[in-house]
């Protein structure tokens, strides 16, 4: 068994145990596990095999829909729904903390700073020792208004009365921005064609199409003449056209609020979450909006007042822009025996973010810019330091996104949070973390329907005996690629400097697979998303959420849904339109759905299978048309190889759709269901589904943001396969990424540090892998020379 040093032997007591007996959760088939408590337990398997399901949406889930049961029904209206998973029995469960990869959210105020303490001990620490002294911690927050309110009460005392002048505490948002840190300035032209009236849709803003309220708003309010074109306004009728306050007046008949248009697209786009946004208002707040640094507070957010009070000459502007390993060793220095334990808490969060590799962060980062693998790291922060025991942490690919030298820092996390009397349960592909596993459970045999047993149960020693697929791979080591491409030319990058880049010259190869590496925070992601030059012709395919209703899902999102519906339609003589459940075809019920979300006010609400179509989602007269024998529900619930299957042949073949499902299978999610919301694919599994819609792209240069994430050792192989096929076509790619398998497999490899942040910005080695292991010159090419045996 793997253990470290310090760790207890298990004994196999049943206080000592999580129990989990038939757990049916999405492919699960009667899961049963034993579980050790106090001990690290990896979850291995395919991509799809029910690794989260039992995870996250059996044993996290359950544990904490248990915790809100706790709560008064009140606040238990104020909690996300969690219904019961399908599980016979789950027992011995302590208080779940899920440490994952979702994004901590897109609000500008969301910083590395305000998501974990950070932010608030420094305001406490400038509120008590920045000099000139200017008030309590409020006054150095960007997330409180900078308003000073005052006025005058009296106070009777004995026979005199006291007039005293009172104020309200005021906080250091920069009044200019609000706190933002950016200002905004709009495009007219993308607004409105000046050379058109109202009346003949002059507007052009998303929502403000002819015959909508917001049209006839500015058309009936009587400021403008919606026959005459803009260009031909008045000031007056101009200025009440972009730029008037709001004011109250009837609109045939309603009473609504009439303000300028740039106030109202102001308040109704700019304001929100770009990420949030319908694609297509995104795009034009794309084309529309230009963002600059705020003149005022030069992008702090902060007040001028805030940003005067220092300490020993660093104002807290100043202190949340450093690196945080220079603001560790800058706390460091400070000697003040009033704010010791103050003082003694901040080193170490600090130091916590040092030590989980994300020293090269600042306190002003937003959080929004963050990759699933840091914001996971940025969550498990405030954990590292906590004194409770015996909680069950759930992590997911901790490992994501980080440097072979990196993983170790991981690892020895993990076994910290273990060794202080935790359950620590891990979904992982990465040899070295499944290594130190004190139990493992691998799932499967394969994917989907496929998968949902347990293959094996035990050691990392049993499981490499086990011949499960887990097993079987889990010591590949590829071997170094020796006869590389010749490149056709070269992407050429000069005077880099995006983030941490240090005037960076390179010329990447065309026509080749090109693997850039190196450190998380070494700057891979801004030399290929900030650095290539727009005209370049490049297809990008990051890890970045797919946005998109419950009812989106792999079909309608890589347009296999279209030939799909149009072979239904032929075949059963009817319009297209009846097979898709976001349109005619729909169930009246549920609106295409396929469940009831029934209000229950104070008490969380209910989500029920709609009991008109069974959570089929489609009307019953759709589902008497068939093709192939199937109706489209039944077709919507195949996995992508049984589509292919379906549709490759017989009175179902459709060319279109196998096409599409090709591509998908090529990807390696020949697992997911067609008709599978969105929202239940991980990060890896939208990358790939992102990159077959860009497969047949005519754009030459693939830029592709770590491929393996969620893959299984046994699909790393196939994508190796994909990324061959790409370049033979005549495509050049170009992976950022840190499995040392695609490093092997290279034509050329740029590695980039030597370390992160301002340790980085610089390219420390270009050439082969086979140059690079046998220099053995940067970090990159030492963990390559160990993997690779040489």
């Amino acid at each position: 068994m793997a253990t470290r040093k310090g760790a207890q032997p298990h004994v196999a007591d049943s206080h000592d145990l999580i129990r989990v007996h038939g757990a049916w959760e999405n492919n699960l088939k009667g899961v049963t596990v034993e579980i050790p408590k106090r001990r690290l337990t990896v979850f291995t398997g395919v991509s799809g095999s029910g690794k989260s399901s039992l995870v996250f949406g059996t044993i996290a889930a359950e544990s904490q829909r248990l915790i809100n049961e706790t709560y008064s029904a009140f606040l238990q209206g104020f909690m996300p729904t969690l219904g019961r998973p399908e599980v016979d029995v789950l027992d011995g469960l302590t208080t779940a903390i899920i440490v994952d990869q979702r994004p901590m959210g897109a609000d500008p105020r969301s910083t590395v700073g305000t998501a974990t303490d950070a932010s608030a001990m420094l305001r406490i620490l400038f509120s008590r020792l920045g000099q000139p002294h200017i008030g309590s911690p409020n006054a150095f927050s960007f997330n409180v208004p900078s308003v000073r309110a005052s006025g005058a009460i009296t106070v009777e005392r004995g026979a005199g009365k006291t007039v005293r002048q009172t104020f309200t505490r005021t906080g250091g948002m920069c009044p200019h921005c609000e706190g933002r840190g950016t200002v905004s300035d709009i495009d007219l032209t993308q607004l409105f064609d000046d050379s058109k009236s109202l009346a003949e849709g002059a507007i052009t803003v998303p929502g403000y199409k002819a015959g909508g309220w917001n049209y006839r708003l500015y058309c009936s309010s009587g400021f403008v003449d919606p026959d005459k074109p803009i260009r031909d306004y008045t000031d007056t009728e101009l200025h009440d056209f972009l730029h008037r306050e709001p004011t109250r007046m009837k609109i045939e008949g309603i009473n609504m609020t009439y303000e300028g248009l740039i106030p109202r697209v102001r308040r109704s786009m700019l304001a929100k979450d770009r990420e949030g946004m319908q694609p297509h208002v995104r795009a034009f707040v794309d084309r529309a909006v230009t963002f600059t640094d705020c003149p005022e507070c030069g992008g702090t957010r902060l007040s001028e007042a805030a940003r005067s009070s220092k300490i020993a000459g660093i104002n807290i502007a100043d202190a949340s822009a450093m690196q945080l390993s220079d603001l560790a060793e800058w706390v460091r220095g400070l000697d003040e025996p009033s704010m010791a334990p103050l003082l003694a808490a901040l080193r170490r969060t600090l130091d916590s973010f040092v030590e989980i590799g994300l020293g090269y962060l600042s306190l002003d980062r937003p959080s929004g810019t963050l990759s699933g693998g840091e914001a996971q790291r940025v969550k498990m922060i405030g954990h590292l330091g906590s004194s409770l025991t015996d909680v069950t942490y759930v992590f997911d690919e901790p490992t994501t996104g980080l440097h072979p030298h990196d993983v170790r820092r991981m690892n020895d996390l993990l076994l910290r949070l273990r060794d202080k009397g935790n359950t620590v349960l891990v979904v992982e592909h990465e040899p070295e973390t499944i290594a130190i596993a004190d139990h493992v459970v691998d799932l499967g045999p394969g994917a989907g329907a496929d998968g949902g047993t347990v293959c094996f149960e035990g050691t990392v020693e049993g499981l490499r005996a086990s011949g499960t697929v887990t097993g079987r791979h889990l010591d590949d080591r590829a071997a170094l690629k020796q006869e590389v491409r010749t490149p056709t030319g070269a992407l050429q990058i000069r005077g880099a400097t995006a983030h941490n880049l240090r005037d960076v010259d390179v010329d990447i190869p065309l026509g080749v697979l090109v693997v850039v590496t190196g450190v998380a925070g070494s700057g891979k992601s801004s030399l290929l998303h900030g650095s290539i030059p727009a005209d370049a012709g490049v297809v990008s395919v990051d890890q970045s959420p797919i946005r998109g209703s419950r009812r989106s899902n792999p079909a309608t999102y890589t347009g296999l849904l279209d030939p799909i519906r149009k072979a239904f339609a032929k075949a059963n003589g009817v319009k297209p339109g009846l097979f898709s459940a976001n349109s005619e075809g729909a169930c009246p019920n549920c609106g295409g759905v396929g469940v009831v979300y029934t209000d229950l006010a104070m008490m969380a609400g209910v989500a029920t299978t709609c009991e008109e179509c069974e959570g089929k989602r489609f009307e019953a007269s759709v589902l008497d048309h068939h093709l192939g024998g199937r109706d489209i529900s039944e077709v919507l619930a195949m996995s992508v190889a049984e589509a292919a299957e379906f549709f490759g042949a017989g009175e179902a073949r459709t060319p279109a759709a196998s096409a599409v499902l090709r591509r998908m299978a090529d990807v390696g999610l020949g697992y997911l269901r067609l008709g599978q919301p969105l929202t239940t694919l991980s990060g890896g599994e939208q990358q790939r589904l992102k990159l077959t819609t860009h497969m047949g792209a005519k754009g030459g240069v693939y830029v592709l943001d770590e491929p393996t994430s969620g893959l299984h050792l046994a699909d790393v192989e196939q994508l190796l396969g994909l990324l061959d096929r790409l370049v033979d076509s005549g495509k050049s790619v170009i992976v950022i990424e840190h499995h040392q398998a695609v490093m092997a497999h290279a034509d050329w490899l740029i590695d980039l540090g030597p370390g992160a942040g301002h340790d980085g910005g610089r390219i420390v080695f270009e050439g082969t892998p086979a140059d690079l292991v046998a220099s053995r010159a940067t970090l990159t090419g030492e963990h390559l020379a160990a993997y690779a045996g040489a």
